[in-house]
């Protein structure tokens, strides 16, 4: 659809950007904090560990005046489970209940809204030697966790997100290094989805919390969704996008926002003997649920062919948080020739955020807030203190004029945090990788100072802001 003119950004839209809270804080087993599987999982090569990452612990509040000297209206960050839960369950640790109150009020300080993301990616150790999301208990464990949150936090924090990317711990959870597989596992895939289920009745359990404990509180869900394109117009191929957006979108926002599974996604899992066993309550707290807005991530989309049974040839030699090398008889994943991609090999895709956006909208009719966009490359840091990171303005600028495009398609956005406010350490390729607006000083294995500079996309994304998306 071609506009003859376009529609301006909300007055009251949500400019802000996103980090988490296991690769940003650092003093990730001090001041109380009990492990996470992140702090205990075997680290892909050559990358540093989390005891540092960028120093956000120490040095928050240099950070968030950062933020807000962009001009930030919300900060989208996560509370460490294990920093206010040292063995997830039991004992509280009040240093980490403090540490938090005071990153909510520095928010506050600035008029920066605090939105916040109750896991991502850092289940307890100790709940993962207990059996992660694997133990049925698993629910009422985080339950328990967002009504400690609700508690402390939610006479100020009145916007949440519940868990970063479900669809990605479901998917392709040993890249993320949160797969917990139970030894003597006979069926993987029953086994993947029944601890899909664990999170997905934990989640709708703590959307209704929120709206009996926070008032005025608003929650919703933050996966990540990408439309899949079908790679020809040949009817196989149509077929497998329609299973792929099944399996890796509609099953997570369906649930969400109607508390049923996906009936693509019910004969997959029928087919492969996984479908989930409801404990008694499941259903309707599942239909109970209800999100106020749905949080998304997007970076590029996706685009799969045909996998037929007998077929045994895969394209892709790898699987990431992108891409997936498909399942057998419903899809496999395969390169988009149309598509550039980024230093680190991911699809660049502006139009299939519009896209997204529009599909998302037209499905489920509640607001839309982009919880993570970005361009993780290798910036450089010059002798003049200089970060010339042209090629992330135009990544950025390009997502958000589809943006707009939405906002004229009829789309409800409410806001666009991107990944990340600041730099921070990456899932699979540390702190090399970087995405933020400031940058930290240091490298993979030397800290250096860990002085924040301004690149050169600070400075333009504080224009954006302070034009409310007239200059971009």
């Amino acid at each position: 659809m071609y506009h003859k003119s376009l529609k301006p950004f909300p007055k009251d839209f949500l400019w802000g950007a996103s980090t988490s809270a296991y690769q940003v804080e650092g003093a990730s087993l001090t001041h109380g904090k009990g492990p996470s599987c992140q702090d205990v999982k075997e680290l892909p090569p050559n990358t540093s560990g989390l005891e540092v990452c960028a120093d956000h612990y120490h040095r928050y509040k240099e950070d968030i005046a950062l933020m807000a000297e962009m001009g930030f209206k919300v900060y989208r960050f996560s509370i460490s489970w294990s920093r206010l839960l040292p063995e997830g369950t039991g004992r509280i640790n009040q240093e980490g209940v403090d540490y938090y109150n005071n990153v909510i009020d520095e928010c506050l300080k600035y008029d920066i809204i605090p939105l916040v993301t109750m896991f991502h990616f850092d289940m307890p150790a100790a709940l993962d030697e207990r059996g992660s999301w694997s133990n049925p208990d698993s629910v009422e464990w985080f339950v328990d966790f967002a009504k400690l949150m609700y508690e402390c936090y939610g006479d100020r924090v009145k916007n949440w997100l519940t868990i970063n990317e479900q669809n990605m711990l479901t998917l392709v959870g040993p890249i993320i290094g949160t797969l917990h597989i139970p030894k003597g596992c006979t069926n993987k895939v029953k086994e993947i989805y029944q601890q899909n289920h664990h999170m997905l009745v934990a989640q709708a359990k703590a959307m209704a919390l929120c709206h009996q404990m926070v008032d005025g509180g608003k929650v919703g869900p933050a996966p990540n969704i990408s439309l899949v394109y079908p790679a020809s117009c040949k009817p196989e191929d149509v077929i497998a996008s329609q299973n792929t957006n099944a399996i890796r979108n509609w099953l997570y926002l369906d649930m969400s926002v109607f508390g049923v599974y996906n009936n693509l996604v019910w004969a997959y899992l029928e087919e492969n003997d996984a479908t989930p066993t409801f404990a008694p309550g499941d259903a309707e707290a599942l239909k109970n649920g209800k999100p106020d807005f749905i949080g998304f991530n997007y970076y590029n989309s996706m685009t799969v062919e045909d996998y037929a049974l007998d077929d045994d040839n895969v394209h892709l030699s790898d699987s990431n948080q992108q891409h997936q090398r498909g399942d057998k008889g419903f899809y496999k994943g395969t390169r988009n020739p149309h598509l550039p991609t980024t230093e680190f090999g991911w699809e660049i895709d502006p139009m299939g955020f519009r896209s997204t956006m529009r599909e998302i909208y037209s499905r489920y009719r509640l607001p839309l807030i982009v919880t993570e966009n970005g361009l993780g490359a290798y910036d450089t840091l010059t002798e003049d203190g200089k970060i010339h990171d042209s090629y992330r303005i135009e990544y950025l600028r390009k997502h958000l004029e589809q943006v707009q495009l939405a906002i004229t398609d009829g789309v409800e956005m409410m806001g666009y945090c991107p990944w990340s406010a600041i730099d921070l350490v990456s899932t699979h390729e540390g702190i090399v990788k970087r995405y933020g607006f400031i940058y930290v000083d240091r490298d993979e294995f030397n800290l250096k100072t860990l002085n924040r500079y301004r690149k050169d996309s600070f400075y333009w994304y504080q224009e954006v802001i302070a034009s409310n998306g007239k200059k971009m």
